[in-house]
């Protein structure tokens, strides 16, 4: 998958929640991109490219720029990217949790009409 997408510019803003805490987007646009990586654990590629949702956020959402973040979660993906598709997805806003820590950590996602 990540290798058929278009790798995405830096700075990257990588979304970084600690276990339960949580996040409200008001997403206006996305895109679907890859990146590179460096994995550090034993017997891990020197590199590695994997998907990425970029989501661009409403002003007033972050307090400093870049006014998007990046998501590398393949499941937070899977749950998010669908109602970006869908028309008037700007209407809502969408709270992100996250369980656990990486590399088993999940993600719970709520969409909210504004």
């Amino acid at each position: 998958m990540s290798s058929e997408l278009r790798e995405l510019l830096g700075p990257f803003e990588l979304l970084d929640l600690g276990d339960r805490e949580h996040v409200v987007l008001r997403i206006v646009s996305s895109e679907l991109g890859s990146m590179v990586i460096h994995p550090k654990w034993p017997g891990a590629p020197s590199e590695k490219r994997i998907p990425v949702l970029r989501v661009h956020l409403a002003e007033g959402v972050k307090p400093y720029p870049p006014m998007y973040f990046d998501i590398t979660s393949k499941t937070l993906i899977a749950q998010l990217q669908p109602f970006l598709l869908e028309r008037d997805f700007e209407r809502y806003d969408f709270t992100i949790t996250k369980f656990g820590v990486p590399p088993r950590a999940r993600f719970t996602l709520a969409r909210q009409p504004r």
